[in-house]
């Protein structure tokens, strides 16, 4: 059988018919044993994840990281950078199994968009702000000892944590009223569960460097919290939609109504042809077919709005409408008596 070749990004791929699908994919299917990979069981259980991108979350989730760098420096009085490492998407449960032990949870609640986040801290990063706030020294071993916080440490990394809250609903608020704020702090991954493991969200990673010490910390936003403000999310920057249309068609429509139209009142009228056009001399009458009582016409370039009775209003001749016409009603009643 003849290969086959693929251009892609730049080069060339060559599979055969006989070779396996994962040599065209780049991933084997059947990767993990036990579990069934192929078919409809490949789409439903892929771990791959498309990134919905968000111009305006990016925005939002790297003024946080500024923000959280002074916020850290005035907590701890140190020189804390905080930079965003990068914004992808995940599943749930993908993120619940990576959180390493030793570290903090803290559940974000969000009372205008009724929805529920999670900012994870490490071990490192809790130990070494704990060993900070109570007068100790920096130190890369910080929080690699294994040991469970104590009810001071947990009190003081839930201090952080809703601090770094109030940063990220800062960062949100330009955008649309968030109203985050920290609903408690887990230390057991499976107890902060705020979504199906399926869940697709947003996941938000921060370095954070302590002088030779480098920590992150993560923010992560399910898509099911944020639906409410996708509009807003999908905007390149704040501003480019809401106010300023609402400016432009109160404007718009304020004009279009002071424009002026020409109304034509029309009595009746009758189809001719162009030699009887022709033959018209002075003095000629023509004659139409509507009686007395007949109804006049009110028409705006070529289209009827209204129908009504001629009448007089003191010196004036006036028309009284009887009733409105839909748009496209003339046309209909003309097509039909044709």
């Amino acid at each position: 059988m003849a290969p086959k070749a693929f251009e892609g990004d730049g080069e060339e791929v060559v599979w055969n018919e006989d070779s396996p699908l994962s040599d065209l994919l780049g991933f084997d299917l059947g990767a993990e044993e036990g579990q069934d990979r192929s078919g409809l069981k490949a789409l439903i259980n892929s771990a791959f994840v498309s990134h919905r991108r968000l111009p305006m979350l990016d925005v939002i989730f790297d003024r946080t990281a500024r923000l959280m760098s002074t916020s850290l420096r005035q907590l701890t009085n140190e020189n804390i950078e905080v930079t965003l490492d990068n914004v992808s998407s995940t599943r749930f449960g993908d993120f619940i199994q990576s959180q390493t032990p030793g570290g903090v949870i803290g559940v974000i609640h969000s009372k205008a968009l009724d929805g529920y986040g999670l900012l994870a801290a490490d071990a490192p990063l809790v130990h070494c702000v704990v060993d900070l706030l109570l007068g100790g020294k920096r130190g890369a071993s910080a929080g690699l000892d294994g040991r469970a916080l104590t009810a001071i440490e947990l009190g003081l990394a839930t201090r952080m944590l809703a601090m770094l809250v109030e940063d990220f609903d800062e960062a949100f608020t330009p955008v649309a009223e968030g109203a985050f704020a920290l609903d408690r702090v887990e230390t057991t991954p499976r107890f902060a569960a705020v979504a199906q493991d399926a869940s697709v969200c947003a996941l938000a990673k921060f370095k954070i460097r302590i002088d030779d010490l480098t920590t992150k910390a993560m923010l992560l936003a399910p898509h099911a919290m944020i639906e409410p403000v996708r509009e807003k999310l999908l905007c390149d920057f704040i501003g480019e939609s809401g106010t300023a249309d609402g400016i432009w068609k109160d404007r718009l429509g304020s004009g279009v109504s002071s424009a002026g139209v020409e109304l034509a009142a029309v009595l009746a009228d009758r189809d001719v042809t162009i030699r009887d056009l022709q033959k018209l001399k002075p003095g000629e009458t023509v004659t139409f077919s509507a009686h007395a009582g007949a109804r006049v016409e009110l028409r705006a370039g070529g289209f009827a709005v209204a129908r009504g009775r001629v009448g007089r209003m003191g010196e004036m001749i006036a028309v009284k409408i009887d009733a409105a016409l839909a748009k496209g009603a003339d046309e209909g009643e003309r097509e039909a008596a044709a």
